[in-house]
């Protein structure tokens, strides 16, 4: 979309917004869209294009017929925009309430989700009804989908598209391609779970992300209707666990600490001790046992232990493919980010008109931090809206903006003082958000007598402004992302809200290591409900983040924090701190792994023809690489520094030894 279409958008939405007997196909190519069309037929394609666009932005056109006349004479046709069924419906929220609804918002970070909560979240603010609001004590919870293949089965149900892709059968643990109608997605025992109709087994049937061995391809041209009222959360309640399992792994003297602290110990042979772990997914088990190489070996049972050689296999396959050359965009380093579209900028610009009506004469940096954007980006965005307006160009007509001494104020809207309704992405963004929330607002320190009256009044609230919006809420089911170690959690909140210091007990997985800390806690913040908190390590001297799940005991030690450090002004936290200290590397992602490029924070990046991606990466542990190559499995692979590459190589080979496999051998 070029900046003259959206411009031409705009005017056309004002056009029919403010006519109530509806306007001519004449009347609209001689004032919108004069000068733009060469002929009838030009403008008659165009004209269609931006109806289905303003559709997209969620305006529905009426089309109003002249009695006396044929439906299929194009001079006896009408259109318009209705005021108030295209409109967000007033929604007033508790501060407890915009409190739980931030919470919500925050899950989705970068997944396919993550615009529309933040879209979502903007058109309520537009609407004056919930104003800004503070995280309880720093907390920052979010989901981590699975991958790129999340986004692209949410962009299919959305679409009703089928998609087509690689699956590794739990059955007969074969590679099959399945072409499959998206119903739904949800979280279940640890994974996300597509389920739809298999359209070569005419069947319902349940995929497992984790389990897809190639890229969702969408069959833009193949569509279906879903059941009719599909529940994804009531679909994957039929699921049943995975029975329990007992592996049997050599595990070298001395390490894998973690894994210890699960197991149980039997005789060993050779340096090595053979340990019981008890575990219901294998593949789920694979992924961390690939990661630790040579210290371990599974024994039994088989489908484990073929498990752990396919992700080694996959590994060491992808490392001696051909070379790609590396080469990044000459500009300066350029993090991996959806790129901004014309389409942005309208939806932004109809954010930005309600917006500056209930919050008038905002200064201009104000208003541009509160969207995101620089201030040269908004005051483009401004130009074009006080150059838009109703069709006969009166200055009474435009739309009358200001921002002298850099305070901005609207005095004509005409009739874009209110936000568009949400659209299916943006309702179920907020609805299966609230959904997933659990007990978390009580346990982050909500100030309401009851917090879960909270997030039902909310929910509420926001299920009767979705309307039909809301169907796509229905085929999203997250898990709770509450934390399992809720003491620990309380003990890290009551220090965040008294500014105390805590001593922690704390296994280091990297290090393999227990060690004991004295730290400032700075903020919470969760991956799915894996919870993490930030704080200032006096012994280290540092900023650290520390896994909940990983902490074997917390107290407060009776010292006052030391105010040597802030929480990191990213939001939402990230994962891991850079150092001045840390390995720059160079990965090669394919498309199913391309994902890890945010999940690690990429310095920058460069495409691929393949859909993979390069992407030049800080680690702070260089002795921790080839364990993450091997957990993922043959979707990364090292190209730079060749030292890190060679270590992680022998690390594969070393490991791959074991099983008596090599790179061509069979899993197992």
């Amino acid at each position: 979309m070029s900046a003259s279409r959206t411009e031409r958008l705009l005017n056309l939405l004002l056009a029919l917004l403010n006519t109530k007997v509806g306007l001519s196909r004449a009347v609209l190519r001689e004032t919108v869209y004069r000068g733009s069309a060469e002929n009838d037929a030009a403008f008659g394609r165009m004209f269609e294009r931006d109806k289905v666009d303003l559709k997209q932005f969620g305006f529905d056109i009426e089309t109003l017929m002249d009695t006396g006349f044929g439906e299929d004479d194009p001079a006896s046709t009408r259109y318009r925009i209705g005021k108030d069924s295209n409109r967000l419906p007033e929604v007033s929220l508790t501060p407890a309430e915009g409190t739980v609804l931030l919470l919500a918002s925050q899950l989705w970070e970068r997944a396919a989700l993550g615009n529309a909560a933040v879209n979502a979240v903007r058109k309520l603010q537009a609407a004056g009804g919930f104003a800004d609001t503070e995280l309880p004590s720093g907390v920052q919870p979010r989901v981590k989908p699975a991958g790129q293949a999340f986004d692209d089965v949410v962009a299919a149900m959305h679409g009703r598209q089928a998609i087509r892709f690689g699956y590794l059968a739990g059955s007969t643990n074969r590679e099959e391609t399945r072409e499959v109608e998206p119903w739904g997605l949800g979280s279940r025992f640890g994974q996300w779970y597509l389920v739809g109709l298999d359209r070569g087994r005419t069947a319902k049937r349940f995929f497992r992300l984790s389990r897809m061995t190639t890229a969702v391809t969408v069959m833009a041209t193949s569509r279906f209707d879903p059941p009719a009222g599909f529940d994804a959360r009531a679909e994957l309640n039929s699921l049943t666990e995975l029975p329990l399992q007992e592996a049997h792994l050599d595990v070298d003297a001395g390490r894998l600490l973690d894994l210890r602290k699960r197991g149980s110990a039997m005789s060993g042979t050779n340096g090595r001790d053979t340990l019981r772990i008890a575990f219901r997914d294998p593949e789920k088990l694979a992924e961390e046992l690939a990661s630790y190489g040579p210290h371990v070996m599974v024994r039994e049972p088989a489908g484990l232990r073929a498990a752990v050689v396919r992700r080694l296999q996959g590994a060491a396959a992808f490392d001696a493919a051909p070379p790609v050359a590396v080469e990044f965009p000459a500009s300066a380093p350029v993090v991996r980010a959806r790129k901004r579209t014309s389409e942005d900028q309208l939806t932004r610009m109809l954010q930005l008109v309600p917006f500056l009506v209930h919050h008038q004469g905002l200064h201009i940096q104000e208003v541009a931090d509160h969207f995101g954007v620089t201030r040269k980006a908004l005051i483009d965005d401004l130009k074009i809206l006080i150059c838009s307006g109703l069709p006969e160009g009166y200055p009474d007509d435009l739309l009358d903006i200001q921002w002298e001494n850099d305070h901005v104020y609207i005095t004509e809207h005409l009739d874009l003082n209110r936000p568009v309704r949400f659209s299916e992405e943006e309702a179920a963004a907020l609805l299966t958000g609230l959904a997933m929330l659990g007990d978390l607002p009580a346990l982050a320190g909500v100030e309401e007598d009851h917090a879960g009256s909270a997030l039902e009044s909310v929910t509420l609230k926001l299920a009767g402004a979705a309307g039909e919006a809301g169907r796509l809420a229905g085929a999203v089911a997250g898990a709770s992302v509450e934390p399992e170690q809720s003491e620990a959690f309380a003990t890290v909140t009551k220090a965040l809200r008294d500014g105390r210091q805590l001593r922690l007990r704390y296994l280091s997985l990297q290090r393999d290591e227990v060690s004991e800390r004295d730290v400032d806690p700075l903020r919470l913040f969760s991956m799915d409900n894996t919870w993490y908190f930030e704080a200032y390590c006096h012994s280290k001297s540092g900023l650290r983040n520390f896994r909940l799940d990983r902490v074997e005991s917390l107290e407060p030690n009776g010292r006052p924090v030391s105010r040597k450090a802030v929480p990191d002004a990213d939001v939402p936290a990230r994962l891991f701190t850079p150092s001045d200290d840390d390995a720059l590397v160079v990965l090669q992602l394919t498309r199913q792994g391309a994902g890890l490029a945010d999940d690690y924070y990429a310095v920058r990046t460069a495409q691929l023809p393949d859909g993979g991606l390069l992407a030049e990466v800080r680690f702070g542990s260089p002795e921790w690489l080839p364990m993450f190559i091997a957990q993922h499995g043959g979707t990364a692979r090292i190209l730079d520094p060749g030292p890190l590459r060679e270590a992680s190589r022998a690390w594969l080979e070393s490991a791959l030894a074991q099983y008596g496999a090599t790179t061509s051998s069979p899993a197992g």
